[in-house]
């Protein structure tokens, strides 16, 4: 029995829930479709590059939450998960969730898309734990501000210890399952770090270290 950590976007999605729910707002034009998309796209290509400003782009990205009733926002959350982010997940992905589940395994998903988006997700796959930047929210509304420190590169640990701290439990033989070089503070502190469908410097990285590269794509 182990910690079985996983990332979301790209690892057990095959596809990326964050960009997907700005263009979802955008399709609906729930948000102003042209700067929308533009800083949208801008700010993913930012990430694939690991030079992203988290604090900058959770601005952007949890602003809509504040423009908009909470009830339908959450109907629109909804439609979004049926349509846009069932298909992403693929039947390799839930094999490896069962094996580890099987195995007794406690399960986690760290993420750095807000949990807005990413816990009916993750209770989609089966997971009752998830870490994920949490977005504030006061007298029932969104303020567009999160609580705490974001899930996002060295702040994924940072959060982690947190988390480790509150449940009495240790890293001690944990996998961690990643397709990104973002996520190399926390692969470089697992006993098991694990590429899945990796970026080009998360893959050269795991090459030099012996590390498994799989792919849970279908086929």
């Amino acid at each position: 029995m182990a910690l079985a950590i996983f990332d979301l976007d790209h690892t057990l999605l095959s596809g990326d829930s964050d960009h997907a729910w700005g263009q979802f707002l955008v399709d609906n034009k729930i948000v102003e479709p042209e700067h929308h998309q533009k800083q949208n796209d801008y700010f993913y290509e930012q990430y694939k590059a690991g030079c992203l400003d988290i604090e900058e782009y959770l601005a952007f990205a949890l602003k809509p939450l504040t423009e908009h009733p909470l009830e339908s926002m959450l109907a629109l959350r909804s439609t979004f998960i049926e349509d846009r982010i069932q298909p992403l997940i693929t039947d390799k992905a839930r094999a490896l969730i069962n094996k580890h589940q099987q195995a007794g395994d406690e399960l986690l998903i760290i993420t750095a898309t807000n949990a807005f988006v990413t816990r009916p997700i993750a209770e989609l796959l089966g997971f009752s734990e998830l870490i994920a930047p949490e977005p504030e929210m006061i007298d029932g509304q969104y303020t567009g501000g999160i609580s705490g420190i974001p899930s996002f590169q060295q702040g994924k640990v940072t959060r982690l210890e947190m988390w480790l701290a509150e449940k009495e439990i240790d890293l001690k033989g944990a996998f961690f399952y990643s397709d990104s070089h973002n996520d190399l503070p926390l692969l470089n502190i697992v006993d098991n770090p694990i590429a899945v469908d990796a970026d080009e410097i998360l893959s050269d990285t795991a090459s030099r270290n012996g590390w498994p590269i799989i792919s849970l794509r279908d086929a």
